[in-house]
């Protein structure tokens, strides 16, 4: 007599954890299966129909297609967290929902000053006590409608939170000083809001000032490809003054308009998810954390779930500070109960209880153990291709960073040119300077690679790269760097080999030795210097030279290292403009395989 195997439902796109699920076994064995298949997956990770098929049907099950999820596809969404649990949800079931607001902009055009007046916009005298309950987050009223504003540090805690993957605003208020214009934090944001596809409203601040000049700033805005509306563009730019109160009404109007876009939309009948905004122990309550709601109904007494942490609710309150019990989509609130210290910017969702909650943080951590760690959360140019033939990429994301402009405009014009066909360029960062912790922010957050030509990285730079797993390339000829992308683009990168670091010197004085030319005389910060090492010279972060070693010595000796803490002299193949204050860097080629 036959097996009878059982039969289940597989949407177009389910996740490792919710095909276990169906198939009622542990996200382990389904794991393990997938890596038989030699395909690697985490326990939250996405796997198309098909996959899904072969793995069910090893396990011994038979499947059919979900028909209402196979018709609108969650690929069309974007599959990080709680964008995918929207993507999940009947649109009969989704409900208009207040925008959820971001204030960018450079750190002294009146970022906070802006948010403060907003926030007093519609407070009446009884509540004012309650202003002092500030949570990161806050709700104001304009013509009965509901906004939700955020009140992030800046653009840094705006794209760690996408990170992490939670895509946490609908609109973006780009507040620039009307007397002082576009700075390079003002660029910074607009990139960072454009990499998250978030649409920019302009607030056009301090117009009150004698030195407020609108129509040089609305030109600047003009070649950063925001045009306002008077200009006849696209992007509003709202006139407005903290200190004065002027426009504000303006600029609440102007966000209601971009949100009818929008359109932002949510569930409220589902179980509550959404995004930690920040969280701390506060003295007499215990930890603390604000949550901002984004999809379901938050109530009292639910098990809250966030990474490695969980909690049945005990307490709730508003942005004002006051107790509630309930709470819908784009709702801030303060929680307690959670048994830990959740990271800011890491999502959360509610079970059915504190049992279930246990049982999937262990299997989480299982799961970790059992997958194989990749070697980088974001891709490396030589992964591309296989990415795309997998058809897990369809856009290469890139960030781009030149010595001079003279250098940044062809390298882009000839990027751009590869672009069609299969593949996408999306050139999310276009500038002049060394390589940035922030470029490595907007890189992790959008799954980009770092290509910088004649520049280098700084430290800081090349550590959070280590850290989020970003690729930096760095090139001196330009046709190299173009040549390597189109490569990439069509699977034909050859293996490459990562420069990485051993150690930092500084020249700190300059000999000159007849016969032999210029030897740099320096003192070994970090690491250390090595005789079959490679060298490179950077000034005023700017990379000026990278070659081989000609000569290495301590105390006139010939050496083949010197640690940290020595004092030596070295000399280079092809340079000898040494000067003082040049940073050394010495480093080795590892090979990397495609």
């Amino acid at each position: 007599m036959a097996e009878t195997r059982t039969l289940i439902e597989i949407p177009a796109f389910v996740t490792v954890r919710e095909l276990a699920t169906l198939m009622n076994v542990s996200p382990i064995n389904v794991i393990k299966e997938l890596m038989a298949n030699g395909i690697m997956a985490n326990i939250n990770q996405q796997i198309d129909f098909e996959t899904a098929a072969i793995v069910a049907g090893e396990m011994g099950y038979d499947v059919v297609a979900h028909e209402e999820a196979a018709a609108e596809p969650a690929a069309e969404e974007e599959k990080v967290g709680w964008r995918k649990v929207l993507a999940d949800e009947r649109s009969s079931d989704l409900q208009p929902r207040p925008p959820i607001v971001t204030m960018l902009g450079h750190v002294d055009h009146g970022k906070t000053s802006l948010l403060d007046v907003v926030r007093q916009t519609n407070v009446t005298a009884g509540e004012a006590g309650g202003i002092t309950q500030h949570i990161g987050a806050y709700q104001t009223v304009k013509d009965g409608r509901l906004v939700t504003f955020l009140d992030t540090p800046g653009h840094e805690a705006f794209t760690a939170m996408r990170a992490r993957g939670a895509q946490a605003t609908d609109i973006a208020i780009l507040v620039v000083a009307a007397d002082d214009g576009v700075m390079p934090q003002t660029r910074e944001a607009v990139d960072h809001a454009r990499a998250a596809h978030v649409p920019i409203v302009v607030a056009l601040n301090k117009i009150d000032l004698p030195g407020a000049r609108p129509d040089r700033v609305k030109q600047q805005l003009s070649e950063m490809g925001l045009v306002p509306d008077d200009w006849d563009g696209d992007t509003m730019v709202i006139p407005v003054s903290a200190r004065e109160k002027l426009g504000i009404d303006d600029l609440l109007e102007a966000v209601l308009l971009v949100a009818e876009e929008a359109d932002p939309r949510a569930n409220p009948t589902a179980p509550a998810a959404g995004t930690v905004l920040e969280a701390k122990i506060e003295r007499g309550k215990g930890i603390m954390a604000t949550a901002l709601v984004q999809n379901g109904t938050l109530r009292l007494g639910d098990t809250m779930l966030v990474g490695e942490h969980h909690g049945r609710i005990k307490a709730m309150y508003d942005y004002t500070g006051k107790r509630i019990k309930e709470a819908g989509p784009s709702t801030p609130v303060s929680v307690s109960g959670l048994d830990g210290i959740p990271e800011a910017g890491e999502q959360f969702r509610v079970v059915d209880s504190e049992k279930t909650a246990r049982r999937i943080i262990e299997e989480e951590r299982e799961a970790a153990r059992v997958t194989p760690t990749s070697r980088g959360r974001g891709p490396t140019l030589d992964e591309f291709f296989a990415r795309l033939v997998e058809g897990e990429a369809k856009t290469l994301n890139l960030i781009v960073k030149a010595d001079v402009q003279g250098s940044l405009e062809p390298i882009v014009t000839s990027l751009e040119r590869l672009n069609g066909g299969e593949v996408e360029l999306d050139i999310l960062r276009a500038a002049t300077g060394p390589i940035t912790e922030s470029d490595v922010m907007l890189a992790a957050a959008s799954g980009a690679i770092i290509l910088g030509f004649n520049v280098d990285a700084d430290p800081i730079a090349r550590n959070a790269a280590a850290v989020e797993e970003v690729q930096i390339r760095t090139y001196t000829i330009i046709y190299k760097l173009i040549e390597d992308v189109e490569k990439a683009m069509k699977g034909m990168l050859a293996p490459t080999f990562e420069e990485v670091v051993i150690g930092r010197a500084e020249v700190r004085q300059v000999f000159r030795i007849r016969g032999v030319g210029n030897i740099a005389g320096s003192y070994m910060r970090t690491g250390e210097g090595r005789r079959n090492a490679k060298a490179r010279v950077v000034r005023n972060s700017r990379l000026l030279h990278s070659g081989t070693i000609s000569s290495l010595k301590h105390l006139q000796e010939n050496v083949r290292e010197v640690k940290a803490g020595f004092e030596f002299g070295v000399s280079l193949d092809g340079f000898d403009d040494f000067q003082p204050g040049d940073i050394i860097e010495f480093f080795v080629s590892q090979r990397v395989e495609a």
